[in-house]
């Protein structure tokens, strides 16, 4: 069975900082790439950050700079160390593990970690 479980959500302040992990079980996490999204009420799912397989990693425009995602294979961890954190950040926070080996595609997601950001 497959579980993705996030934590380190929280509530922190406006120039406060995160970070949040996804453990991984279930699967061979090493050949998945790893995406954290985020959904901010009434709004759309929106991509955060995403690291491949071979640890190459790309950012949402607004995230560049203040986000920085990473991964540890050998604890089949995701991390996304979140800072300067703003009020618009406040969202649910999903990880997202992706393996596509055509015509195959696996996807599994967790439930998701609330972070508020307020003063």
């Amino acid at each position: 069975q497959v579980q993705l479980v996030e934590s380190g959500g929280g509530l922190v302040q406006p120039g406060g900082s995160l970070r949040l992990s996804c453990a991984a079980s279930g699967i061979i996490f090493s050949h998945y790439t790893m995406v954290w999204y985020r959904q901010a009420p009434g709004k759309q799912r929106e991509l955060v950050a995403t690291i491949t397989s071979d640890g190459s990693t790309n950012y949402a425009d607004s995230m560049k700079g203040r986000f920085a995602i990473s991964r540890d294979n050998s604890k089949n961890t995701v991390y996304l160390q979140m800072n300067s954190l703003k009020p618009e950040d406040t969202a649910v926070y999903h990880c997202n593990a992706v393996y596509v080996s055509t015509p195959l595609r696996y996807d599994y997601w967790g439930q998701g970690t609330q972070v508020t950001v307020s003063s």
